[in-house]
């Protein structure tokens, strides 16, 4: 009885502050290459609106944008949560979830957090998988379905360099032997080099990529917390990018001060790595904004010390005004809130010319936002070797007005036909957006 009054308490507490934290700028305000950024309002009680999970109804899909169609292509998953499309045209889907993380969230504050975590359909257990999904006659339906990988640790990135795949474990990049058109491997898997873990493991999921070579991976790393409230010690290699050799496991810090990077994709123009960063939240709805860019080598992008670039957090302790004076601004501003992690270039896409060259975003969406942002995809489009125009919806009404979430957008990836698949992990669904015409 004294967690519910107190859960009563904290949510009355949390509305009211909600209140004097709600939004004075439309989404479009945090977006862009120049974004607005208003005073930030802190409060005792963070604002708090999160969704309702409730999943598809039979029959139900979200709405695609005008000329698109959407259908499902795979459905019945188990809370997937990440897509690589392999050569063959064969789909790898993570079904994951958080791992135990028993420092993570503690006291009061963590007993709510997580009370909202599961009311938004994030506390699921984590079936540790990926799923094959192959779609051999090109209907955007499935005939093959079977567990690819089995025994990991909350996976999240996949990528391919010849005959080995690497597999982005919370702990671990983990190499297993490939072989085309094989859909089970059972070998067991190489590590390759361990990635920061541990009891508090705040942001879990981990990303990886190969450079076009195939001579070296990129693995995004989130922050153990919010705004460094945990102290600098759990923040060791993290918030950054890691660049890894394969072969040898060696690793540097190739870019820092990202406080969640997620998404990674190449620009093929420029050869540029880009990534999709979640910002801080608490800093009232207006703020942070969640941001894509090409990451420059060696940079540092502020956190927790600044955000977009030299802006001040003066929550963290201690100061550091040195890295604040190093902080670069990043390239492209995706809203506050927005929780943007897929991000997939659209080379080989055929939605359409309006979607023929930019970056796919998949939008998770916000709980530190009234009114609430993201919940959909989005295409930035490119002019050359960078963002040249506001976002364009491509898939969106997953979340109901009343705030019951069917599904929530995370990975984004391009089949190989040219469809936009669209990984959702409350509907438990994968979508593929296609032109009406194809």
């Amino acid at each position: 009885m004294n967690a519910i009054r107190s859960l009563w308490v904290f949510a009355a507490v949390a509305a009211t502050a909600g209140c004097a934290s709600s939004a004075t700028l439309p989404v479009a305000a945090g977006t862009g290459a120049n974004p607005v950024l208003p005073a930030p309002k802190e409060s005792l009680v963070p604002l708090i609106n999160v969704v309702t999970a409730k999943g598809w109804p039979a029959g139900a899909k979200p709405t695609p944008a005008p000329g698109m169609k959407v259908t499902a292509f795979a459905q019945g998953l188990d809370h997937p949560r990440w897509i690589y499309v392999l050569p063959n045209g064969d789909a790898l889907v993570a079904e994951t979830n958080a791992p135990d993380r028993p420092e993570d969230s503690k006291g009061i504050r963590g007993f709510f957090f997580k009370y909202f975590m599961r009311k938004a359909g994030g506390a699921t257990p984590s079936a540790n998988r990926i799923i094959l999904l192959r779609d051999t006659n090109g209907d955007g339906i499935p005939e093959t379905k079977t567990v690819f990988l089995s025994g990991l640790t909350s996976p999240f990135g996949m990528t391919l360099i010849g005959n080995s795949l690497y597999v982005a474990n919370t702990n671990a990049i983990v190499r297993f032997p490939y072989v085309e058109n094989e859909t089970h491997i059972s070998a067991a898997g190489t590590k390759i080099v361990d990635l920061p873990a541990g009891p508090i493991n705040h942001h879990w999921t981990k990303n990886v990529i190969a450079s076009p070579d195939g001579s070296k991976l990129y693995v995004a790393v989130g922050s153990n917390s919010n705004a460094g409230e945990n102290g600098p010690a759990v923040e060791e290699s993290r918030s950054a990018i890691w660049e890894v050799d394969p072969k040898t496991g060696s690793h540097r810090i190739f870019a820092s001060g990202l406080r969640n990077p997620v998404g990674l994709a190449w620009e093929p123009s420029s050869g540029a790595l880009w990534v999709a960063v979640n910002e801080r939240d608490e800093l009232g709805s207006d703020l942070v904004p969640d941001y894509m860019t090409a990451v420059k080598e060696g940079a540092f992008y502020g956190w927790p010390y600044s955000y977009y670039g030299q802006h001040v957090d003066t929550r963290v302790e201690p100061k550091r005004p040195d890295l604040v004076a190093k902080a670069i601004q990043p390239d492209y501003a995706l809203g506050p809130h927005t929780a943007s992690l897929g991000l997939a270039w659209s080379d080989g896409s055929s939605l359409s010319s309006t979607f023929g060259r930019g970056m796919f975003v998949g939008q998770h969406g916000s709980w530190n936002r009234k009114p609430r942002s993201g919940y959909k995809v989005i295409f930035v489009p490119f002019a050359g070797s960078k963002p040249g125009g506001l976002p364009i919806d491509v898939l969106s009404g997953f979340v109901r007005d009343n705030g019951d979430a069917m599904g929530r957008p995370v990975g984004v990836a391009l089949d190989k036909r040219g469809g936009l698949l669209v990984v959702d992990d409350i509907g438990n669904t994968v979508w593929r957006v296609t032109a009406i015409s194809r």
